[in-house]
């Protein structure tokens, strides 16, 4: 079974309330659509403007099971 959001690691429930409004709630549907996708429709759909990149590295980093501060720009 997949997890939650809230229960993966850099993600918490601001961020799981953010992938919700894209209708994003567990780990197989945030792997599916990838973080960069993920990013970009919170951005557009649900206007947080505000969110930084940090948002885009932590959903990578969730999916790789690392912290986000080891994401590169890469």
């Amino acid at each position: 079974m997949s997890r939650g959001i809230a229960q993966m690691r850099n993600l918490g429930p601001a961020m799981a309330r953010a992938l919700a409004e894209i209708g994003v709630s567990n780990e197989e549907e945030l792997r599916a659509l990838g973080p960069v996708e993920a990013y970009a429709r919170i951005l557009f759909f649900v206007g947080k403007r505000g969110m930084s990149l940090n948002a885009l590295y932590s959903m990578d980093a969730a999916l790789k099971e690392q912290s986000w501060t080891e994401v590169t720009a890469a």
